[in-house]
């Protein structure tokens, strides 16, 4: 590694050791050992980053399997035990604990290895799996979504480990491979491994920091429909000018469908749609006007002219707490050079709703799968099949493991962290809850313009560095508390 790379990550550290004021550091030995191994835990990092762990795309599953094991690895090397990488008829699960803390409570901590899919390549200022650190900032696939978090759960417990000898509260790890991909395999292999899961709660860290990168407590979260709409015609495409006017095309067909699935107002016309959806009470939209949201600066980050969404409610609210419809991909007919005057013989689209509290995940695909087929224009065949979903969730403010995370950021980071609802869908949440009956507390540590999921993911080194300190200063809080707290 160069020496300039070893000076920019000791600098992304000693600018998080700044944070924490001496009265509430984590022990001298402990910052120690993080200093001195500054270097190693980054080359680790970007080794992790490294494997190209796709999880939706066939070709990549012996990734996903080498991901996996070179987390068991590390795994037993920094002194976790029972290491297993578990089956689950996908891509495997990986569950480590370290269980020598009598009397102390125990936790379930979640991440996932598995990453998106990294087109469009050319917009990539460098290859996504060769991690590149740029300033405070590491780019690559994976960096911050979520191979980042999860690697900084890794070195939090070895400095831990290796600087005490033991840690202050029970852990439990588990690790998805299908986060990415609807973790259709995830709650068989939660119902299969009740016994071993078992704990006081869970920490997920797959989320991130608000606007402005200010620490963050997520304690809302949207659940998933997804969905895919073929469109077929003639066994293969036909000429435009012998069939046109006398054949119906998919593409224009599956166009008509789209345009049908949502009004000029930002309202889905799915029928039932908004029947189970839980109205925001006045409480809940006070609390999101009181976030310190610069809706102007939001605006213009992204680039647009405009923002869009549903009438009667403001972005935040948009984007944390009411369900949306979105296109997600689109493909027929001749997308080469030039022209070629054809009618296509078939038209695609994955379309994803997100969801809130209490919309079922399976009734709103019934929903969605009946009125594509109702608005379906005659002439061509319909299909509508389901990719996967997940269950929203709403976790609360008041639980003793949510404010000892509280707590612990505002001792590394230096300021209370805001409580906030994001958009996106984490299905372990929900799972979590409802299989096994745990309280969970979302705990990410990601910049909130980290391009997760699009060209140039990256994250800030200095929420990575600190992240370890708060990682390790919750447990020391959880422990404090004593498992007597935790009680329900």
């Amino acid at each position: 590694m160069s020496s300039a790379r070893t000076d920019q990550v000791r600098a992304a550290t000693i600018e998080a050791m700044t944070t924490t004021t001496a009265s509430t550091a984590i022990d001298e030995a402990f910052e120690r050992y993080l200093d001195e191994h500054a270097a190693e835990r980054l080359e680790s990092y970007k080794e992790l980053v490294r494997i190209p762990s796709i999880s939706a795309l066939p070709q990549h599953a012996p990734d996903c399997r080498r991901t996996a094991e070179w987390i068991a690895a590390d795994l037993r090397h920094i002194g976790m035990e029972h290491v297993d990488v578990s089956e689950t008829g996908g891509h495997p699960i990986v569950y480590a604990d370290w269980l020598h803390a009598p009397g102390a409570p125990t936790v379930l901590v979640y991440c996932h290895y598995d990453v998106q899919p990294v087109d469009p390549l050319d917009l990539w200022t460098s290859p996504p799996f060769e991690p590149v650190v740029e300033g405070h900032r590491i780019l690559g696939r994976g960096v911050a979504d979520d191979k980042g978090q999860l690697h900084l759960h890794l070195r939090a417990t070895e400095a831990l480990l290796a600087t005490r000898g033991s840690l202050p509260v029970n852990l439990k790890f588990a690790f998805e491979g299908e986060e990415e991909s609807s973790s259709v395999h995830l709650d068989p292999w939660l119902n299969a491994n009740r016994d071993r899961l078992s704990a006081d709660f869970a920490v997920i860290s797959d989320t991130g920091f608000f606007e402005g990168n200010l620490p963050a407590i997520t304690i809302g979260l949207r659940g998933m429909m997804y969905a895919q709409v073929d469109v077929t015609g003639t066994a293969v495409d036909l000429h435009s000018g012998g069939y046109g006017g006398a054949v119906q095309n998919p593409a224009n067909a599956l166009a008509t469908i789209i345009a049908g699935l949502k009004g000029p107002d930002g309202r889905i016309l799915v029928p039932g749609f908004y029947d189970d959806v839980v109205a925001m009470t006045q409480v809940d939209r006070d609390a999101f006007a009181a976030l310190p949201f610069d809706e102007a600066a939001y605006l213009e980050r992204l680039g647009l002219p405009a923002l869009f969404g549903e009438e009667g409610y403001t972005t935040l609210e948009r984007r944390g707490a009411r369900p949306t419809l979105d296109v997600n991909g689109l493909w027929s007919g001749f997308q080469g050079e030039g022209g070629k005057t054809i009618i296509p013989a078939h038209a695609h689209a994955k379309i994803s709703c997100r969801l809130v509290p209490d919309q079922d995940p399976d009734r709103i695909f019934e929903a969605f799968r009946a009125y594509v087929l109702a608005i379906a224009p005659p002439g061509v065949r319909t299909e509508v099949q389901s990719l996967g979903g997940g269950h929203p969730s709403v976790t609360p403010i008041d639980h003793p493991a949510t404010r000892a995370a509280a707590r612990a950021l505002e001792a590394t980071f230096g300021r209370e962290p805001l409580y906030i609802r994001e958009g996106g869908s984490i299905p372990v949440c929900a799972s979590f809850e409802n299989e096994l009956d745990l309280p969970v507390v979302l705990l990410g540590f990601d910049p909130p313009d980290q391009q997760a999921h699009a060209p140039n993911e990256w994250m800030d080194l200095r929420n990575y560095e600190t992240g370890i300190r708060t990682v390790a200063r919750m447990w020391d809080e959880v422990a404090a508390l004593g498992r007597d707290a935790f009680a329900r």
